[in-house]
């Protein structure tokens, strides 16, 4: 098995608000298939299904689902990217948890989340430096 995620998957009650949240700060869908919306990542695709589309898929009622602690993280090049991007995603109707700032481990970033409260990093990693395609590259690894 490759060392690879190929699909993150949000379960979402509306879709469309949130595809448009994510377009608000500039990412664009890829083409819409059966109850989902997609955006194409570099190497990977970021996909919204509806709550109940997700429970089928799983074999996990809704009501039994609970939520998942999980965090996506988007690595940029510089320091003044990170605050950069978190503020425009902050105008996009985001709400920020943790400006950028510096870490004891070299880097820098800060925390938003989505309007459905999905948590995202904002972070500018010198351990995973951004290849020639921004994919990320953790300890040079591509």
């Amino acid at each position: 098995m490759k060392q690879r995620v190929s699909l993150i998957t949000l379960a979402a009650r509306d879709i469309e608000k949130r595809a448009r949240f994510y377009e608000s700060f500039g990412w664009e869908r890829v083409e819409d298939t059966e109850g989902m919306v997609a955006f194409d990542l570099i190497g990977q695709t970021l996909g919204f299904c509806s709550v109940e589309a997700l429970g089928e898929e799983i074999g996990v009622p809704e009501e039994t689902q609970g939520l998942a602690a999980m965090a996506l993280a988007h690595n940029v090049p510089s320091k003044e990217d990170a605050t950069e991007v978190l503020h425009l995603i902050e105008m996009a109707g985001a709400k920020g948890m943790r400006e950028a700032q510096d870490v004891f481990w070299g880097g820098n970033h800060g925390d938003f989340s989505d309007p459905k409260r999905h948590i995202w990093e904002m972070a500018r990693n010198p351990h995973a430096p951004l290849g020639p395609k921004s994919e990320c590259q953790w300890e040079g690894f591509n």
